[in-house]
């Protein structure tokens, strides 16, 4: 048998589901599943696949989620009966993990929830399923057919990923957070600078980077066309996953000397706010060098930045200030667990007082869905992770992607606006509950 390589931690992930001692770039591999989620949307196609296939029941109970996010509370009759169909589908199979409407946006559920673990391969039936790769998985979105395949075998087959290496060094700037991280690198590499590789995050500047700062970069893996996002487990990771875990786990890490199709490094120091620009997410500019565009609305929420970390920045900024008269601000944490620590910590009440309208978790805005769809002309600053033609509305409105801080100012000053342009200090904001 052939020495093993080294291995980077997506190909260490690989071989040990495909069994066999080592993988490489380009190989082709069949690997057993640890866990699979779909979603209102993806879920009755992946249901009508699996019946077509003659499955009758899925491959572990305790192994398939099903969350009702993207259209739910339901807007219309189709948006309804999809979600019967995901519902009925759930209790069919004796699903332990099925999500109803207002429970939260899989990406924030799954991970909080310790259902996505170190070391685990995980398949969604959405392209924002590269998130979980913030706790040292590979997670990769997967068409519906696909995820009916693994919903009934608990396998499937990936080509694997040729890799490349995100160093991040020095120490963050105030008001950057990972949003911002991952808006400059996709700046920098382009929306299709990472098609088909894994995409791994590592760096002294993002030691300190909260976990919700961890999950909003590998969220965003996809939108330079990465395959995967992920970070080698480190004590915060490993704290994280330990106090919700719900089966045993067994994280792995990149070998010292594995080999990178590629090898960025950015110092972190010289990194500001960052926006992405009307219409793509690497239509990227420092806020510094950003016209102070008037706006229409702002969304803090979504997959991307609808965690606590993100509600408490918006809150602290938005704390004893208006939200400006000709802006309409909306507010959707991620997941019910999330709204109801919000709601201890006052935080909803400082949304409601400054005018905000807070909502129960949804995917809403994001995707022009409900609850808050752009008419013509208009334009949002959105913390969420697309902004293309046509995304939260009408084709010919605008979406600006930016951190919660920079809604936040956005939303009271009516125009894009950095949190010190409204004499906030950054002391004001950081690590005050």
């Amino acid at each position: 048998m052939a020495a093993q390589r080294p291995m980077t931690i997506t190909e260490k992930i690989l071989a040990a589901h495909a069994g066999v001692p080592w993988v490489e770039p380009g190989q082709l591999v069949e690997v057993r599943v640890d866990f699979l989620m779909a979603n209102d949307i993806t879920a009755p196609l992946a249901i009508r696949a699996f019946r077509e296939m003659g499955a009758t029941r899925v491959f572990d109970p305790e192994r398939v989620a099903i969350v009702l996010s993207h259209f739910a509370p339901s807007k219309d009759i189709r948006s309804a009966d999809q979600c019967k169909v995901a519902r009925e589908f759930a209790r069919e199979q004796g699903l332990v993990h099925y999500y109803e409407m207002g429970e939260g946006i899989e990406h924030a559920l799954l991970p909080d929830r310790g259902l996505v673990l170190p070391g685990e391969l995980v398949l969604g039936a959405d392209s924002h399923t590269c998130t979980y790769g913030a706790v040292g998985c590979f997670s990769t979105g997967v068409g519906s057919t696909d995820l009916a395949y693994a919903m009934a075998t608990g396998e499937t087959w990936l080509k694997v990923p040729e890799t490349l290496k995100f160093v991040y060094y020095n120490r963050l700037q105030p008001w950057v957070t990972g949003k911002d991280l991952i808006l400059y690198t996709i700046g920098r590499i382009s929306c299709d600078g990472a098609t088909y590789k894994a995409m791994e995050f590592t760096g002294e500047a993002l030691a300190d980077l909260s976990m919700d700062g961890r999950l909003a970069m590998a969220n965003m893996a996809i939108e330079a066309g990465g395959k995967n996002g992920i970070f080698n487990p480190d004590q915060r990771t490993l704290d994280y996953v330990a106090q919700r875990a719900q089966r045993p786990f067994s994280p792995v890490w990149s070998d010292p000397d594995a080999e990178y199709a590629e090898v960025y490094e950015f110092d972190a120091a010289q990194i500001e706010p960052q926006v992405a620009l009307p219409w793509s997410p690497d239509n990227v500019r420092p806020l510094s060098q950003v016209e102070r565009v008037p706006i229409d609305q702002v969304f803090i929420g979504s997959c991307t930045n609808g965690r606590l970390d993100d509600l408490r920045t918006a809150a602290r900024i938005l704390r004893g200030r208006r939200v400006h008269p000709e802006v309409r601000a909306i507010v959707i944490p991620a997941s019910r667990d999330i709204y109801l620590q919000a709601l201890k910590e006052g935080l909803i009440e400082i949304f409601m007082a400054a005018g905000c309208v807070v909502s129960a978790s949804t995917c809403g805005p994001c995707l022009g869905g409900h609850m808050g769809v752009l008419g013509k002309g208009e334009r949002c600053v959105s913390t969420s992770n697309r902004n293309f033609v046509g995304r939260m509305g009408h084709p010919e409105s605008e979406s600006y992607l930016a951190n919660p801080a920079v809604a936040a100012a956005s939303a009271v000053a009516g125009r894009l606006c950095h949190p010190e342009e409204l004499g906030i200090r950054y002391e004001e904001v950081a690590g005050v509950a």
